[in-house]
């Protein structure tokens, strides 16, 4: 079968199965898999696909109709202009999570000591290392996501250092300049209501915050308050509606606030600043 039926057949199928843009999905999965981009495609459609690359293409699509994401499927994501493996025992990097590194960076590309809490694939911490050049702390709870951001580090030679811990339980009193989070902040019953593709397959552990899904923006902040040195920051990834109740948690000791929203106008990333002179 040559690359233009396989992708007319393809398409159809995620059309039927209501998977959004499926000729668009039906390119990406061929081109992944053949290791080419996709312009590749339109300049060889007569070229004919072996068997049993046809055989592992289809296994692709039918992934996909069943709801799995593109990502899980080919194994990658791109973030701030890298590609990054994933699996899914890490959340799917996300293009507006790259408004938390340009906030980081924004506030404290010179913060000697770096953490990035809950570190899933470690796209934020390597991301971070690299721009900065400076080693970046990344915990989790997860082994099996320090093992993917083990990976990744590796694969783009960053300097990280991996903590297996809750939060930064691990890290002493006023002892880092900088600590970056995309936490948790999904509320309990927003779950049902999420798309498919995230609830059925992204890791809930990930996802879920709790009732109100500020669970872990309490610890954090808290926590935060103990390992930030005075002037350090503290920046996050705020979930919907999240900004003021967040900012109502970093009241006392905190002396700035900034906030970016995202390309539709939300708040996206809320950084606030350790008081330089504490009581």
């Amino acid at each position: 079968m040559d690359l233009a039926t396989a992708l007319r057949r393809a398409s159809r199928r995620l059309e039927q199965a209501g998977v959004e843009a499926p000729r668009l999905t039906a390119e990406v999965l061929l081109a992944a898999l053949l290791e080419r981009p996709r312009a590749y495609l339109y300049a060889h459609p007569e070229e004919s696909l072996p068997a049993g690359t046809l055989a592992r293409y289809e296994a692709m699509v039918a992934e996909r109709a069943a709801g799995k994401p593109v990502q899980y499927i080919t194994g990658w994501q791109e973030f701030y202009g890298r590609r990054f493996l994933v699996t899914p025992d890490v959340l799917i990097p996300r293009p507006e999570t790259e408004h938390l590194v340009e906030a980081a960076l924004a506030v404290a590309r010179d913060a000697a000591d770096v953490a990035d809490v809950g570190c899933g694939s470690g796209a934020i911490a390597v991301t971070l290392s690299l721009e900065i050049g400076r080693t970046v702390w990344a915990t989790d709870v997860s082994l099996a996501a320090l093992a993917v951001a083990a990976r990744n580090a590796l694969r783009h030679g960053a300097r990280v250092e991996l903590v297996a811990c809750d939060l930064v339980s691990a890290f002493a009193p006023a002892s880092l300049d900088l600590l970056v989070s995309n936490p948790p902040y999904v509320a309990e019953e927003e779950y049902a209501s999420l798309p498919r593709e995230v609830r059925e397959y992204e890791p809930r552990l990930a996802l879920l915050a709790g009732r109100d899904g500020l669970d872990v923006y309490r610890r954090l902040t808290g926590e935060a308050r103990r390992v930030l040195r005075p002037g350090g920051w503290l920046v996050l990834e705020l979930g919907w509606k999240a900004l003021e109740p967040v900012r109502a948690m970093l009241k006392d000791g905190w002396d700035e606030h900034r906030v970016w929203p995202d390309l539709a106008g939300h708040p996206r990333v809320l950084a606030a600043r350790r008081a330089r002179k504490l009581p």
